[in-house]
C-alpha cells in the first residue's frame, strides 16, 4: 500500500509537471520571432525589423506599401490580442471573447453601428488608402499566423483569434473617437434636462464657461462668475420650496473618487528664435487610460517614398497597433504632437416617430426612458415626424446564444433614448459620419515644413485634436485637426445643451478643412491643455464640449513666458512639473478658516497636512488633505446650486460634469453670501467644517491622519485587461510595478493610478538624436518577452531616455515568399 501510495503521488507530481511544462511550451509558443529570417508574402523587396534593448522596432523598407505591410506583421506579434480589444470595443464585439459580462457595453457601444460604417469607410477610401488597408491587414495575419501558438490571452479565455480585415483598422480609429468624445452625449443630456427647472440666473451661474485660470491661445480669460445679487438670484429661497437637494440615495462621495482624471493632454512648442541650434522644439504627453502594455507602439520607418523631401521617409514616434501610421513624432523635418480638443461635436435631436413603432418593446439597456423636460424639450412643429430604421444586430457571446439588438435610425442618428409623448432622442456625431476616419495622417511623414503640413492637414480626419507642430527652420503652428461640425445658421455650437429637434441645425454636416491655425512669428511659443484655445468666431466653430479647467494649460503657459532660451530638457521639467499652484490658495483657505473658526475637523486637517510643500509629491499629507477638502466643498456647493432641479427630477436627477465648476465655487467660498449658501449648511462655517469631517473620518479610518500621504492614494494600477481574472500572486506578473506617483489632474504632470500621460515626447526636428521620449507598460504585450515593462521605469522616474531606437540588439529581415 506505501509503495502504490508512493507511486501514485510521484505519478501526480510528474503530471503535474508536465501540465506547468505544456502551459509554459504554450505562452512561450506565442513569443514573436525577433531574430533570423521570415517569409511575408506580398513584398516587393526584403524589408529589415531591428530591436534596440528596450523592444523599439526601427522597420527599413523599400517603399511605403512594403513598410506597412512589415508594421502589421510586427504590430500582431507584439501586440495582437490588444489590437483585437481596440477593433471590438467600438464595434460593440466584446462579448464574443468576455462572455455575458460584456453585454451592457456591447449594446451601448453596438446602437453606433461602427461596424457597418467602417465598412462604408473601406469602400469609399481612394485606391490608395485601400491597397495600404489591405497590405497592412495582410501582414498582420501573416504575423498573426506566424506564432507557434495563439497569443497567450487566447489560451487564457479558451478563445481563437479571428482573421484582421481592412475594416478593423477604421475601427481602432473609431475606438480612439470612443476614447476622446463622449459618445452618450451625457453632458448635455443632463443639462438639458436640469434647465427647466433652474431660473435663467442660477442656469447661467452653473453653465459660467471659465474661470481666472483661463489660458486660450486667442482672446482674454473669462474669469471667475460675477455672483448674481439676492434681488436676483436667492439659493434658500428656492431651496424652500422643495428638500434643499438632498440627496436621498447616498451620503457624500468617498473623498478619493471625486476628480478622475480627464482623457487629454498637453502638447506644446517653442519656435526656433528661442532655441541654441534655431529649430523648434515640440513637446507632447497624451492622457489616457494606462495598461500594460502600454498603448502606443514605438517605431522607426525609413522608406523610399518621391512625395518626400529628398525622395525618403524616415520618421520616428509613436504607433498605434491596428493602424498603419505613426500617430505622434518626427521625421527630420516637422515633429508634431496632440490634444484632445474638447469642441462640441454632438448635438441631440427630440424628435416623434410617424409610425407606432412595433419593435420598441425589444429595446434594452442601451436605450433609457427620459422624463419629460418641460418646455425646453419641444420640438418645433409638434405634427412634425420622422421615420424610423430599423437595423437588427446580432451580439455574439461567449458559452451562450447570440443576442438579439434592435437598432433605430431617424436621418439625424441612432435612437438613444425614449422621451415622453412617444418622441425619442436621436444622437448626430461627426463620427458617425461619412469621412470621420481615414488614413491622412500618413501624410505628415512626408512634410517638409510647417506650411506643407498645414496644408496636408486639412485632409487628415480622425477624432479631432489639438494640432502643434514644429519643423527644422524654427516655424511652430497650432491647429484643429479632424472634422469640425457644420451647423445651420439657428444652431447655437456654443450652447451646452442639446437641440429642440433637427430642423433648428439643419444642415449638420462637418468638414476638416475649417479648423482655425495659429503660427509663428504671430506666436513663438503655443500651448494646448484641453482647455478653451479660442475665443469669438472661432470658438462658435469648434463649440463647448465640455472644456476642462484652464489650470494646466496656465501653468505651462506661464512656465514657457518665464524663459528666454529652451532646450529638450527645458521641455520634459515642464511636461513633469507637479507644483500645486491651482490648490495653493486652497491651502490658504483650510488654513485661514482653521484659524478663525477653531472647529475639530478643520483644525485637524490644518495639522496633519503642516508638511505642505506646494506640490503633488508623493510624501505630502498636506497636498492630499488640501485636495480632499477643497473636492468636499465643491461636492456641497454643487449639489446646493442644483436643489431645485433634484428636487423637480428626483430619481431622474443626473448630476451634470461641470469642469468650470471652480470659477464658481471660488468666488462662493471668498465672498460666502449668504443668499447664495446651499440650503443643507447653516452657514459657510458649518459647510467648510462639514467637509472637512467628511475628509478627516474618512481618510483616519485608514490609520493616523498625518500619516495619509499623497503617494499612497496615487499608487499605479497599471495592468494587463486580463489580470483581474488570475489570482493575486500570479496577477502581479500582469501589472507594472505598484509606484506611488506624483501629480495630478490640475498640473503639467497629470497622473493617476490608472490614467496619465500615455507617452511623452520632446523633440526638435532634425535634432532627433537630442530627443526625449517615455512610455508606460512598455512595448511587448507578452509577460515572458525581454520587452515586457521595458522603459517603463524611466516613465515613472521621468529620466531621460532617447527619442531615437539604440543599437540593434536584435535583427529579422522580412523575405518576399
Amino acid at each position: 500500500m506505501l509503495r502504490w501510495t508512493l507511486r501514485i503521488a510521484l505519478l501526480s507530481a510528474a503530471l503535474a509537471v508536465f501540465v506547468l511544462l505544456a502551459a509554459w511550451c504554450a505562452l512561450r509558443g506565442s513569443l514573436p520571432q525577433i531574430d533570423g529570417e521570415a517569409a511575408l508574402a506580398g513584398l516587393s523587396a526584403p524589408v529589415s525589423v531591428s530591436r534596440d534593448a528596450l523592444g523599439v522596432v526601427t522597420v527599413e523598407a523599400a517603399g511605403e506599401t512594403d513598410a506597412m505591410r512589415a508594421l502589421g506583421y510586427v504590430h500582431a506579434q507584439e501586440r495582437f490580442f490588444e489590437m483585437d480589444l481596440m477593433r471590438r470595443s467600438p464595434a460593440g464585439e466584446l462579448s464574443a471573447l468576455f462572455g455575458p459580462m460584456a453585454l451592457d457595453a456591447d449594446r451601448a457601444h453596438r446602437v453606433h453601428r461602427m461596424r457597418a460604417r467602417a465598412r462604408t469607410a473601406v469602400d469609399a477610401a481612394s485606391v490608395a488608402e485601400r491597397e495600404l488597408l489591405a497590405a497592412y491587414a495582410e501582414g498582420v495575419n501573416a504575423g498573426l499566423g506566424a506564432l507557434r501558438a495563439r497569443p497567450w490571452a487566447y489560451l487564457l479565455l479558451r478563445a481563437r483569434p479571428e482573421p484582421w480585415r481592412a475594416e478593423d483598422s477604421v475601427l481602432v480609429g473609431y475606438a480612439m473617437y470612443f476614447d476622446l468624445h463622449d459618445a452618450a452625449n451625457a453632458r448635455e443630456l443632463a443639462l438639458w434636462k436640469i434647465r427647466p427647472h433652474l431660473p435663467q440666473s442660477l442656469y447661467a451661474l452653473v453653465t459660467h464657461p471659465g474661470s481666472a485660470w483661463d489660458s486660450p491661445l486667442v482672446g482674454p480669460a473669462l474669469g471667475d462668475a460675477v455672483l448674481p445679487a439676492p434681488e436676483i438670484l436667492d439659493l434658500r429661497a428656492l431651496a424652500a420650496a422643495g428638500d434643499g437637494g438632498a440627496d436621498r440615495r447616498s451620503g457624500p462621495t468617498p473623498v478619493e473618487a471625486l476628480e478622475p482624471a480627464a482623457p487629454g493632454s498637453n502638447n506644446f512648442a517653442v519656435a526656433g528664435s528661442l532655441t541654441a541650434h534655431g529649430a523648434a522644439i515640440v513637446a507632447d504627453d497624451m492622457h489616457l487610460g494606462l495598461r500594460a502594455p502600454g498603448i502606443w507602439f514605438r517605431a522607426r520607418l525609413s522608406y523610399s517614398d518621391p512625395r518626400a523631401p529628398g525622395g525618403r521617409i524616415d520618421v520616428s514616434g509613436f504607433t498605434l497597433p491596428g493602424l498603419p501610421a505613426v500617430i505622434v513624432g518626427s521625421n527630420g523635418h516637422v515633429a508634431w504632437g496632440f490634444t484632445n480638443s474638447y469642441g462640441d461635436y454632438l448635438d441631440w435631436a427630440l424628435e416623434r416617430p410617424c409610425a407606432v413603432r412595433g419593435i420598441a418593446a425589444q429595446r434594452v439597456a442601451a436605450i433609457e426612458p427620459l422624463a419629460p423636460a418641460g418646455k425646453a424639450a419641444n420640438a418645433g412643429n409638434p405634427d412634425d415626424c420622422v421615420e424610423l430604421a430599423a437595423h437588427r444586430e446580432l451580439i455574439g457571446v461567449a458559452g451562450a446564444d447570440p443576442v438579439e439588438f434592435v437598432v433605430e435610425e431617424s436621418a439625424w442618428g441612432p435612437v438613444m433614448h425614449e422621451a415622453d409623448g412617444g418622441r425619442v432622442l436621436s444622437l448626430r456625431w461627426t463620427a458617425h459620419l461619412p469621412g470621420a476616419i481615414n488614413l491622412g495622417l500618413l501624410s505628415l511623414s512626408r512634410a517638409a515644413d510647417v506650411e506643407q503640413a498645414l496644408v496636408l492637414a486639412r485632409d487628415i480626419a480622425l477624432p479631432s485634436q489639438n494640432l502643434v507642430i514644429g519643423d527644422s527652420g524654427g516655424r511652430i503652428a497650432w491647429r484643429v485637426l479632424g472634422p469640425i461640425p457644420q451647423r445651420g445658421a439657428s444652431c447655437e455650437a456654443l450652447a451646452p445643451v442639446a437641440t429642440t429637434g433637427n430642423a433648428a441645425c439643419a444642415p449638420w454636416g462637418m468638414s476638416t478643412r475649417i479648423g482655425p491655425t495659429l503660427a509663428s512669428p504671430t506666436a513663438d511659443r503655443i500651448w494646448t491643455a484641453n482647455s478653451r484655445v479660442v475665443d469669438g468666431a472661432a470658438l462658435a466653430t469648434i463649440g463647448d464640449g465640455g472644456y476642462v479647467n484652464g489650470a494646466r494649460g496656465a501653468q505651462i503657459r506661464d512656465a514657457l513666458r518665464a524663459v528666454e532660451r529652451f532646450d529638450e530638457s527645458a521641455l520634459l521639467a515642464i511636461q513633469l512639473d507637479d507644483r500645486a499652484l491651482f490648490l495653493q490658495r486652497w491651502h490658504d483657505l483650510l488654513g485661514e478658516r482653521a484659524r478663525v473658526q477653531g472647529t475639530p475637523a478643520l483644525t485637524a486637517l490644518a495639522e496633519a497636512g503642516a508638511d505642505w510643500d506646494g506640490r503633488a509629491s508623493i510624501n505630502s499629507t498636506g497636498y492630499r488633505l488640501v485636495r480632499a477638502w477643497r473636492l468636499a466643498v465643491n461636492e456641497r456647493i454643487a449639489k446646493g446650486l442644483l436643489a431645485p432641479a433634484r428636487d423637480a427630477l428626483g430619481e431622474e436627477f443626473t448630476m451634470p460634469a461641470l469642469p468650470q465648476l471652480e470659477g464658481v465655487a471660488w468666488p462662493l467660498v471668498t465672498q460666502r453670501p449668504g443668499h447664495l449658501l446651499p440650503a443643507a449648511h447653516a452657514s459657510w462655517d458649518a459647510l467648510f467644517e462639514d467637509a472637512a469631517v467628511q475628509v478627516r473620518d474618512g481618510l483616519a479610518a485608514l490609520g493616523p491622519l498625518a500619516e495619509r500621504s499623497w503617494g499612497e492614494a496615487n499608487i499605479a494600477r497599471i495592468c494587463h485587461p486580463l489580470s483581474a481574472a488570475l489570482p493575486g500572486r500570479l496577477r502581479r506578473h500582469l501589472c507594472m510595478p505598484a509606484d506611488p506617483l506624483p501629480g495630478d489632474v490640475h498640473m503639467p504632470r497629470v497622473q493617476a493610478p490608472s490614467m496619465g500621460a500615455s507617452q511623452r515626447m520632446v523633440v526638435a526636428p532634425g535634432r532627433e538624436a537630442d530627443g526625449i521620449i517615455h512610455q508606460p507598460g512598455g512595448q511587448s504585450g507578452h509577460p515572458l518577452s525581454p520587452f515586457w515593462g521595458a522603459g517603463h521605469a524611466d516613465w515613472v522616474q521621468g529620466r531621460p531616455s532617447p527619442f531615437l531606437p539604440g543599437a540593434a540588439a536584435h535583427s529579422l529581415v522580412l523575405a518576399p515568399r
